[in-house]
């Protein structure tokens, strides 16, 4: 801006282009309109993207954050716009990723008298901040506009700092209008970079003596960008190496020393290395359940270390601090040569349950996908059947994300996650998710037709919740469904809906592979629709212990019944 005063929004705008910010997204409203009108006229650099719904709004904003590795940003209203972010803020609370959110708030003017939509917290109103506050590192109401650069910079800080998160910034409508000063922007101060050199000792002295070593990396390797670092010590150690669910792009899964995934939705091969180590190196993960169903009792039988900011969830030794600057000081403590790694079986599958059906099933449709997709992909995945085979059958793109949003595990996330991932980087995002997750949140194909986004929605269609419906055959008796639905069709509705965007349905494997290299080939949006079957179980850890199938099994078993729906 170039006069002395200007609106306390505009100055907000300007400082967020300084701090690396180049998309705002979220949903427009009165309480925050201020502030779009300030990414219009105030700065070129900061491009506002609106969304269908405020929760999606937010997993732009992370899928953003992933996929760049810079500080996510969400605007919203007053009210219901600002109870809409709840979800998608607990997601990245959980999932440790740096976003802020501007609430738009009534004028302060008004406190206590009872404005629409007031959440001040006087005259019996709700008090927002008590709302925010358990899900975000930092939450501020900015009550005074000569306090914005100092209340911005320590919001940006918090979200950015071990362990990362989002932060909160309260906005009322008066204060966003407030003429301030120009003032110089108070850059977030960088979280110094901590290594517990003692600590990094005692573990290098148990991976010399080990005679097995395993390394289960997680979501913090791809924070703190460590994927060469976890290669170069897999490579020093001889340590095979498993990746978390939400983690699966953190090591190359066609190299030699990748075993596979852990827990739920994870490879027997990573129970059959772990019984083999004698030291179990966690880096970047804490080891949630998800994670580590079905290793319990071998990890309480090895050493485990664990590098992370965070205690681990595991007993072990904990060599807490920056990932990336651990892993380097302990990767210098190891000669250079490679040591060699012990065979394994690769990453074997789960035992895949009988079934006889109609569709696709999932492991065609997932070895199509794998066929079709281009090495920079990003590929996001929504919850359910979807993600479990996801997660389980395709391999990570060798230059692309690979996000499963286990924090909350919310239905939707996926869509506008790969929409604010498409939009950051300009490379071709897949996005896989079930009809269930469509129906919550999947319209927001209308944004990224909007902004001509280059991404393709591959839609798995069993006319269900599908989880659930196994859950209902598995555990309560399969005497009654409520998450059976009427047939829909989701191709044709796209069609009708959005006149320029890319539409197919997928009868087969192979019609599901042409339409994506199609898809990979054009500009803008896509949508396939894969028809799958309800009883198809998916390759998730739970359900195959229940049918009685021991993951680690090397042949299917035939002697338990297919599992029938109704």
């Amino acid at each position: 801006m170039g006069t002395a005063q200007g609106r306390l929004v505009d100055r907000l705008v300007d400082h967020l282009a300084t701090f690396g910010v180049d998309h705002v997204f979220g949903v427009g409203g009165a309480n925050i309109e201020d502030l779009y009108d300030a990414i219009h006229r105030g700065h070129s650099a900061v491009r506002g993207v609106v969304a269908k719904h405020e929760f999606s709004a937010v997993t732009m904003a992370d899928g953003y954050a992933r996929a760049t590795g810079r500080l996510g940003v969400v605007a919203a209203t007053s009210g219901g716009g600002a109870m809409n972010l709840v979800p998608g803020l607990a997601e990245a609370h959980a999932s440790r990723i740096p976003l802020l959110a501007l609430v738009g708030q009534p004028p302060a003017a008004l406190d206590g008298q009872g404005a629409f939509q007031e959440s001040s917290g006087r005259s019996g109103s709700f008090d927002a901040r008590r709302v925010f506050a358990p899900i975000s590192r930092f939450c501020a109401r900015v009550e005074r506009p000569d306090t914005i650069g100092e209340l911005l910079a320590r919001a940006v800080a918090a979200a950015l700092r071990e362990p990362r998160g989002p932060a909160v910034l309260l906005l009322p409508k008066d204060v966003q209008q407030a003429r301030v000063d120009a003032y110089a922007p108070i850059p977030p101060t960088p979280a110094p970079t901590s290594v517990d050199l003692a600590a990094v000792d005692r573990a290098v002295t148990a991976l010399r003596t080990a005679t097995g070593v395993l390394v289960i990396a997680g979501a913090g390797v791809a924070a703190t960008d460590s994927r060469a670092e976890v290669a170069e010590l897999a490579r020093r150690t001889g340590a095979w190496v498993a990746v978390t669910p939400d983690a699966k792009d953190v090591f190359d899964n066609h190299d030699p020393r990748f075993v596979g995934v852990s827990g739920v939705m994870g490879h027997p091969t990573v129970a059959d290395c772990l019984r083999r180590a004698d030291l179990c190196l966690l880096v970047g993960t804490r080891l949630p359940m998800m994670a580590r169903a079905g290793l319990d009792e071998l990890l309480r039988r090895t050493t485990v270390i664990c590098l992370d900011p965070e205690t681990p969830f595991v007993a072990g030794q904990s060599v807490r601090g920056d990932v990336r600057s651990t892993l380097r000081a302990l990767v210098g403590r190891f000669p250079a040569q490679p040591r060699p790694c012990p065979e394994h079986a690769g990453p074997r599958p789960l035992p895949a349950h009988p079934f006889h059906g109609s569709g696709t099933p999932y492991a065609e449709a997932i070895a199509a996908i794998d066929a079709a997709l281009p090495d920079d992909a990003h590929v996001f995945v929504d919850a359910g059947n979807a993600a479990a085979a996801a997660i389980h059958l395709l391999p990570a793109r060798r230059r692309g994300r690979f996000v499963v949003a286990v924090g909350m595990g919310g239905m939707g996330y996926a869509f506008g996650a790969g929409i604010g991932a498409a939009l950051a980087s300009g490379q071709r995002t897949f996005v896989l998710a079930g009809d269930g997750a469509f129906f919550m949140h999947g319209m927001e194909v209308h944004t990224a037709v909007e902004y001509d986004v280059p991404i393709t929605f591959v839609i798995f269609n069993n006319n269900a919740h599908g989880m659930c419906v196994t859950r209902e055959q598995l555990f309560y008796g399969d005497d009654y469904s409520y998450n059976l639905f009427r047939p829909t069709d989701i191709a044709g509705a796209m069609t009708a809906a959005f006149r320029t965007l890319s539409v197919s349905g997928a009868g087969s494997a192979e019609q599901l592979r042409r339409a994506l290299r199609h898809s990979a080939a054009g500009p803008g949006p896509a949508l396939v629709e894969v028809d799958v079957d309800p009883r198809e179980v998916p390759p998730f850890l739970p359900f195959l212990t229940a049918l009685g199938q021991h993951p680690d099994s090397e042949e299917t078993s035939r002697e338990h019944r297919p599992v029938q729906v109704g």
